[in-house]
């Protein structure tokens, strides 16, 4: 593991691994430093997805008010280091205020210690990157006036800097998530901002650096933010869907603790943080509150959906006939992605577009637009208000398809039109990352396996009355072991088992009892209700 301290090294690093590997994919995970187990788990994903994992630590002056916590924050160094270190982290970028702003802009000190204590940052001599007022005024912005205009100037700095495949955040500053989506649309910054998970202690206290400042009783009682928004979670799912009822709820549940102070409970839609009388599909139930001098934050996500269901597993395992069934069993619609890449694929050959021309596909696709019916008994796909339901299975399209699903630029858009379909959920969906990348807040993730050798088996049978009837069954099962290696170690979405999925293997499975199986596990831990 690197450590730099400097610009000038970590794009030196940078630009020397890129030499050698240009798409090498790299994931970010910003941080202040006091690294804890929330942040483990972001740089853990990071690890997973990337070729790359780069940890930041920088107590960045500009998003602390004068009154606030700036000279106290948490600061160890050599303690994150090492955790970096066992967490499989390639380098860390650990940079000065003089480092990051310049001479211009920061207040000369005598010593390295006093800088942590006394440093002054000059505003009117850097220039500012101002998200938009209404996602800076509502919640902690109310309290924390300039906070998200610091945080948005070191998060473009960073992301200029690095130059990263993706930026890993945590839910627990929704708000800053927000302003960051919202900063990377806006410039059109070339970086995925991934939002990983709260991670809490047993309490259900959610992690931050901050609680080191909260003493055992402290913590305990600060627990209470939790309960609050899960007693609104239960007013909501019984089908009280109004912010008011919501509010009441968590505001009841605080004020069973005295000694937490709230500061405010807001119910704002997750994306705009525009306010929400009443949620329609999502919204983001937030609060602050302090236990002694220390403040807390915490919030959840409330949903007026149906339920996803996200099938991921190998080539050759039997997703899209289950999966189809399944979604006829369920009551649930048919989300086959694997029939959207070949629409496209289906258009790039209408067109005459080159698929190997990469430009020439992200300017085709990003004019286009698809329609779709779900229902598993009548699918139908249109794209530009053609239906290809039927066109796309063409032994033309089959043999293009992978060679337009390997394109980013195509990847990238269907993710957004899976997940735009699954806005009021009720959906089933297979692929190789429909748990991991597009659907990570799905209520039910399935990783459907089989061994190498009954995929082979079942391949061949498949094969029986074709042209490729004379294959070995020695050739599929290395056939189908190389693809797995490929789609596993794939720079874009790798093939990999969502952590909250579970996994179903096959090998002495009928259809019908794979689909049992799902069906249990749908109302085991969603409901027969749902």
């Amino acid at each position: 593991m690197r450590l730099f301290t400097t610009i000038a090294a970590l794009r030196c690093y940078l630009n020397s691994q890129k030499s050698t590997a240009p798409h090498l994919t790299v994931g970010l995970v910003p941080t202040m430093g006091a690294l804890h187990a929330g942040h483990l788990s972001l740089i853990q994903r990071a690890r997973q997805e990337n070729a790359i994992a780069l940890v930041s630590i920088f107590v960045n002056p500009l998003q602390f008010g004068p009154t606030e916590d700036f000279q106290d924050y948490p600061r160890n160094v050599e303690q994150d280091r090492l955790l970096c270190e066992q967490a499989g982290v390639d380098a860390i970028f650990a940079p000065s205020a003089t480092e990051m702003f310049g001479n211009q802009a920061v207040e000369p000190t005598e010593t390295e210690q006093t800088a942590q204590k006394q440093i002054e940052i000059h505003l009117s001599s850097l220039t500012q990157v101002v998200p938009p007022p209404a996602m800076t005024s509502v919640l902690c912005g109310k309290a924390r006036p300039g906070h998200f205009q610091g945080v948005a100037g070191i998060v473009t700095k960073l992301l200029s800097l690095v130059q990263p495949t993706k930026a890993y955040f945590g839910q627990k500053d929704a708000q800053q998530l927000a302003i960051i989506r919202k900063l990377v649309f806006d410039f059109n910054l070339p970086v995925e901002i991934v939002a990983c998970q709260i991670v809490r202690e047993e309490s259900g206290l959610a992690m931050s650096s901050r609680n080191q400042y909260l003493t055992t009783e402290q913590k305990q009682q600060a627990s209470v933010l939790y309960r609050a928004l899960q007693q609104a979670s239960k007013t909501f799912a019984s089908g009280d869907r109004t912010a008011a009822a919501a509010l009441a709820a968590a505001h009841a549940a605080v004020a069973g603790e005295p000694t937490v102070k709230l500061e405010y409970a807001e119910l704002v839609d997750p994306d705009t943080l525009t306010p929400l009388q009443v949620v329609e599909t999502a919204g983001l139930l937030a609060v602050a509150a302090r236990v002694g001098s220390t403040r807390l934050i915490d919030n959840i996500i409330l949903r007026n959906r149906r339920p996803i269901v996200a099938i991921d597993g190998p080539a050759g395992a039997g997703k899209s006939t289950v999966t189809r069934q399944a979604a006829t069993a369920l009551n649930l619609f048919y989300l086959d992605t694997g029939a959207m890449y070949r629409a496209l694929t289906w258009l790039a050959l209408k067109t005459a577009t080159p698929i190997s021309d990469e430009c020439a596909i992200a300017e085709l696709i990003s004019s286009s637009y698809l329609e779709y019916n779900l229902d598993p008994a009548s699918l139908m796909l249109k794209i530009n208000g053609e239906d290809v339901t039927e066109a796309i299975r063409s032994l033309e399209v089959t043999s293009r398809v992978s060679e337009m699903a390997a394109i980013p630029a195509v990847r990238q858009f269907l993710v957004e039109e899976q997940r735009r379909c699954g806005t009021k959920g009720g959906i089933i969906a297979e692929g190789r990352d429909i748990g991991t990348n597009v659907f990570p807040d799905a209520e039910l993730k399935i990783f459907l396996t089989a061994s190498v050798q009954e995929r082979s088996r079942r391949r061949l049978l498949e094969l029986k009355d074709t042209d490729r009837a004379n294959i070995s069954l020695a050739q599929l099962e290395q056939d189908i072991a190389l693809r797995d290696e490929k789609d596993s170690t794939r720079e874009v979405a790798p093939l990999r088992k969502a952590a909250d999925a579970v996994e179903i293997q096959t090998d002495n499975l009928t259809v019908a009892e794979v689909i049992d199986q799902i069906v249990g596990l749908y109302k085991e831990r969603i409901g027969p209700k749902s």
